[in-house]
């Protein structure tokens, strides 16, 4: 019977909920996310596009089967397909905003309801401006 040995270095990192996990040395190391969460609005932003094309695409029929796949309300989808309404330039904004390091977000999706509803894009990027200059 031959004997034989394997020797090897290892990392060891981290990982969720402070486990610990093996990790091999010749691979990069995983670049560090910044600290803080991703608005909540941010998220109902990338929400409300992926949503706009399920339904392009015909992956589900309107927003009540959107409304009962999320187990929510149709007024509630209502409300987030809203986002879409805004401007791009708008909507590049918010899927773009800095992390919330603790506390409330300071932009919240009702805040951006009334500039939804105003059709003119210009007037919609002048009460942006005022709202994102007050938070």
């Amino acid at each position: 019977m031959n004997d034989f040995q394997i020797q090897r270095q290892i990392r060891l990192v981290s990982g969720v909920g402070g486990r610990k996990r093996i990790v091999d040395p010749q691979q990069p190391v995983p670049r560090q996310t910044a600290p803080g969460r991703t608005a909540r609005v941010a998220r109902l932003m990338a929400l409300a596009i992926h949503f706009d094309e399920l339904l392009q695409l015909g992956l589900v029929a309107d927003y009540a089967q959107l409304a009962r796949l999320g187990h929510v309300s149709r007024a509630r989808i209502s409300q987030v397909m809203n986002l879409l309404s805004l401007s791009p330039d708008i909507q590049e904004a918010i899927l773009f905003l800095p992390q919330t390091e603790r506390g409330r977000d300071p932009i919240r999706e009702r805040h951006l309801r009334p500039i939804a509803a105003v059709p003119d894009w210009r007037q919609q990027r002048r009460m942006w401006r005022a709202l994102a200059a007050s938070r």
